[in-house]
């Protein structure tokens, strides 16, 4: 679904894939936000934050991020045009996601943003007043304790061992990112929920998310959101493939993290062809229409989960 926000009615839905990778996710955030953001451990690609917002948004209307973090969505929806609002559970993270849209309006961007510090569980009554509002959500999930942030092997340091650092979410065992997958899934699901208490008939909501290992398992969890957003009511549209790698003169360029090759060695060492992952999925859903009145009563009654 890339032709308009606002279709009638979903589509069969498509596949397609994005060249959001040309350029290395440091490279994309220099200068356009603060050098602190570099310690967060599940930044959003700033690429594919643009393009989605580029292609299901008009300048003018409201883009959610109900789990901010630094403010990428946020911060390139500003720079569109956009308005937007986005809900943290960590002030830290919160108080750098507005400072970050600060940064982008010395910079030039017209549009505005908000952020709410708070659970996004609770996400239509930290945002009341957005209820029936936004035209594009858009974020991804916690990879739970699996982030591996930033390293430094071997090969780097010349020293035995790999020392790692900006691994953790937070410390608060409260937030989502610290959860084993059926609570982490159970939390997303009521964030989405939420979510399209916020958006306007056929509004989209588009999360970016990938497969992670766990002792060299492969845990999909892409196949696990959509079960989430099937619940929750959406209707799937699109599934692009944003390739992390980048396109160059008839090869591939190698944009893998250590863990991602480290993981793959380690399985073809035992026989196993491992591969390191090279795209990141984004899946895109459609609120159905509802009639007017169906809509406002579900927005004054619908109960609220604790």
């Amino acid at each position: 679904m890339t032709d308009s926000p606002t279709t009638e009615s979903p589509v069969e839905p498509t596949t397609s894939v994005w060249a959001t990778g040309q350029q290395q996710s440091r490279v994309q955030r220099r200068d356009r936000y603060l050098p602190e953001s570099m310690s967060h451990p599940g930044k959003m690609l700033p690429s594919i934050a643009a393009r989605v917002i580029s292609t299901y948004t008009r300048p003018g209307e409201l883009v959610v991020d109900p789990m901010c973090g630094i403010g990428t969505t946020l911060v390139e929806a500003a720079h569109l045009g956009r308005h937007a609002a986005g809900v943290e559970y960590e002030e830290k993270w919160a108080r750098l996601a507005v400072a970050n849209l600060s940064h982008a309006r010395i910079h030039g961007a017209s549009g505005s943003g908000r952020v709410v510090a708070g659970d996004s569980r609770n996400i239509a009554r930290l945002l009341p007043d957005l209820l029936g509002q936004a035209t594009l959500v858009l974020t991804s999930p916690p990879y739970g304790a699996y982030t591996h942030g930033h390293i430094r092997s071997t090969r780097d340091t010349g020293e035995p061992g790999v020392r790692k650092w900006n691994q953790h979410y937070s410390q608060d065992r409260g937030n989502l990112a610290h959860q084993q997958l059926p609570v982490l899934l159970e939390g997303f699901g009521r964030i989405l929920a939420g979510c399209v208490k916020l958006l306007r008939p056929n509004g989209v909501v588009a999360v970016t998310v990938r497969p992670y290992r766990v002792r060299g398992e492969l845990v999909d969890l892409p196949g696990h959101i959509h079960q989430v957003a099937q619940s929750a009511g959406l209707v799937l549209a699109d599934r692009i493939a944003c390739l992390l790698c980048g396109l160059g003169e008839g090869t591939l360029l190698n944009r893998a993290s250590f863990f991602q090759l480290h993981e793959a060695r380690k399985a073809w060492s035992r026989g196993l062809p491992v591969h390191a992952l090279a795209h990141e999925d984004l899946l895109i859903y459609i609120k159905p229409t509802a009639p007017a009145a169906a809509l406002a009563s579900d927005l004054e009654t619908a109960p609220e989960r604790e």
